[in-house]
């Protein structure tokens, strides 16, 4: 891994973003660019006589935003000069797929807005959309996390053919990290499969690869998304690891709705990559 890419809007969900990223690039020697997204009232076509559009105004916003990313990285990069920024006149979710793509990004990690934990993934907003089509992972961060590690991941799967494209990237990723990864099966009433049963499908389907450090576990819960919640709390995960598919974002892999009421506080960063 080379290169982070963080959008930041200067709200604490993106210094949150910029704090995981700075941790990661301790133990990687990563290059971090700071992205600003500048997003363009709709209509505005040229900036010549009679638009809306102010350049002495637009001039001083810029050497506002300029400011605040030099204060970003004197808080969160003091020692380390060669952290890069970008500012662009464009719709976020275009901007930063497109920047991304231009810098030749290994990872993207986004702050998240939603008002649940898992909502603003699922829902159509920038982040779901970034999630949803990036060919590159996304790391998705709700809250402050103190001394991020990625010692351990957990990575919640049906264990079908589709995701095995998405587990060899996530077995490239943890490698870097020296990671010890949690293979998570999560059983519910509707959809209920034996311990037996799910343990020879997740044996199946790692056969093929070479995971130096794994766990193998089943988890009953009344929904997969707090089976997932609760498995990595008890094991007090780093990260919690996704397959996503293009057309549908998250959505195909839970059941029903999404709880507003799940704690804000239990959320783990999560690591998405695309099928």
């Amino acid at each position: 891994m080379k290169t982070i890419l963080v959008p930041v809007d200067f709200s604490k969900k993106s210094e949150y973003a910029v704090k995981l990223a700075s941790n990661i690039a301790k133990n990687s020697e990563c290059e971090i660019h700071l992205l600003h997204m500048v997003e363009l009232p709709t209509g505005i076509v040229d900036m010549g006589a009679g638009s809306n559009f102010s350049i002495p105004e637009s001039m001083m916003y810029l050497r506002k935003v300029k400011e605040k990313i030099t204060k970003l990285k004197e808080s969160f990069f003091p020692e380390d000069d060669t952290v890069k920024h970008g500012i662009r006149f464009q719709n976020p979710y275009e901007g930063i797929t497109e920047y991304g793509a231009k810098i030749e990004a290994d990872l993207i990690v986004m702050g998240s807005k939603g008002i649940s934990d898992f909502e603003e993934i699922l829902i159509g907003s920038n982040t779901e959309k970034v999630v949803r089509t990036s060919k590159i992972p996304v790391i998705v961060v709700k809250k402050d996390v103190e001394n991020f590690k990625m010692k351990n991941i957990v990575f919640a799967s049906n264990f079908k053919d589709e995701s095995k494209d998405s587990f060899t990237k996530l077995v490239d990723f943890s490698t870097q990290f020296k990671s010890k990864i949690h293979l998570l099966k999560v059983n519910t009433i509707d959809k209920f499969e034996s311990s037996s049963a799910s343990k020879e499908k997740i044996k199946e389907f790692i056969s093929e690869f070479s995971v130096p450090k794994s766990t193998i576990n089943v988890y009953n819960d009344v929904s997969v998304v707090k089976g997932i919640i609760n498995f990595s709390k008890e094991i007090n995960a780093d990260l919690i690891a996704l397959s996503t598919h293009g057309r549908s974002g998250l959505s195909h892999l839970f059941n029903g709705s999404i709880s507003k009421n799940l704690s804000k506080n239990v959320i783990r960063p999560l690591i998405t990559f695309k099928i």
